[in-house]
């Protein structure tokens, strides 16, 4: 196959849907002969923030000399994106002749009576064989969703695992409550490894206490009392943890200081694992980390950010960021969500900072809110709100009708936002 036939063989797979459960990813990878052994592996589990804590981990690694494997999801501007070397997208032909390989083992297991791996099992088999082929020092891996029967879970020995913020998500599927979810994502936790958490809830917390001693496993969790010298702004902050002064960084979002205190506790895990990170490449990874679409001022007059904030969790942070950053400014939203998240909550929670709404339904996705749903729950809250045909449409006219110091946020699903950002540009 080349690289359009591969995307295409990929699109059809995944009209099928996501299958939860390790059996099929193991065997895949088994007749792919476990590209994921002899690999040093990082396994990113939680909510919210997985994505940033793995880009400060990476791009400290890259900076102190490390090749690092990099696996995401969901992306926002391209399909490759998911699978990076030292923050390089994988190349086409690599891709389609490795999905090439892929399809002929997965279309063997169907014939001996398997079940056909799913896209995501496939994707993860792909980043996995990559970055055996990239021969990658040390790959740094989030789970889909979950974690118990997530495919990424399905790679035996890891050396590390973290835990972002865990708070309710994926409800019905996940768990029914913050326990169970907690101890969906909690059973990453290998025999034996490194465990480093963020501050967590309390039922959260005690789940990941609870199941880390019982696999032996030693848990170092973050202290907020340890967090000072704040320094807020949408284009650089900087803070203190504990005895490391002045911290940099360029990822905005107040939530994002919790992230890079995460991924400091992370490198110290790293480096009692034998790592060399100097204290010099700590600070320039953390400086040079970008993380699109997480708080991200994507236009400068009007200032437009855009945020991926679709649940309860991620919609309290987003507001808690409008509170630091723009207090009394008045903030036009452009929204758009799936129908399986908790849309209802992100609007109660930030609707009060919200002087009007131009909803929209995510491009392409069965599981996208149709706009006038979305509609009808915003004027509930009594906030001004109309449609757009195209996320396109909505850009143009909240940018050419936007008033002096007027804020436009773009919000809600991660896979629109990087429509968003490309009709931003459009615009120029």
């Amino acid at each position: 196959m080349n690289y359009e036939e591969a995307r295409v063989y990929l699109d059809n797979v995944a009209k099928y849907g996501s299958v939860l459960g390790l059996d099929a990813m193991r065997e895949l990878l088994r007749r792919l002969g476990n590209p994921e052994k002899g690999r040093k592996i990082v396994h990113i589990a939680g909510t919210n923030g997985k994505g940033s804590v793995l880009a400060f981990l990476s791009t400290v690694l890259t900076e102190s000399g490390y090749r690092v494997g990099r696996y995401i999801s969901p992306t926002l501007f391209s399909y490759r994106e998911r699978i990076q070397v030292d923050g390089e997208y994988i190349e086409k032909e690599p891709l389609a002749r490795l999905v090439t390989r892929i399809r002929e083992a997965s279309e063997a297991m169907d014939r001996d009576g398997f079940r056909t791996p799913t896209a995501f099992e496939i994707e993860t088999a792909l980043g996995l064989l990559y970055f055996a082929e990239k021969k990658c020092d040390i790959v740094v891996l989030e789970t889909g969703m979950g974690g118990r029967d997530d495919a990424t879970n399905a790679i035996a020995e890891v050396m590390m695992e973290i835990f972002a913020s865990i708070s309710l998500d994926h409800l019905g599927v996940l768990g029914n409550d913050l326990t169970e979810i907690a101890e969906c994502k909690a059973d990453i936790i290998r025999k034996n490894s490194l465990v480093i958490s963020a501050f967590q809830k309390e039922e959260a917390a005690e789940v990941l206490k609870r199941t880390a001693a019982e696999r032996n496993a030693k848990l170092i969790t973050v202290d907020p009392g340890q967090i000072s010298d704040v320094k807020y702004g949408y284009e650089e902050q900087s803070f203190s943890y504990g005895a490391e002064k002045n911290i940099r960084i360029h990822l905005a979002g107040a939530y994002q200081i919790e992230n890079a205190a995460l991924a400091w506790e992370a490198v110290q895990g790293l480096r009692s694992l034998g790592f060399r990170i100097s204290d010099e490449a700590f600070r320039r990874g953390m400086e040079k980390t970008v993380w699109r679409g997480r708080f991200t001022c994507i236009h400068r007059e009007p200032l437009v950010i855009m945020d991926g904030a679709h649940n309860e969790d991620a919609a309290k942070k987003l507001a808690a960021s409008i509170e630091t950053y723009f207090p009394g400014r008045k903030i036009s939203y452009i929204m758009g969500v799936f129908k399986d998240k908790e849309y209802e909550k992100v609007i109660r929670i930030t609707a009060p900072y919200a002087a009007k709404v131009t909803a929209v339904e995510t491009p392409g996705n069965p599981r996208a809110l149709p706009k006038e749903e979305l509609k009808k729950v915003w004027e509930t809250f009594g906030v001004p709100v109309t449609t757009a045909d195209t996320i396109a449409e909505a850009v143009k006219e909240n940018i050419t009708s936007a008033e002096k110091e007027e804020i436009i946020l773009v919000f809600g699903s991660l896979s629109f936002l990087g429509e968003a950002e490309k009709a931003v540009k459009e615009l120029g």
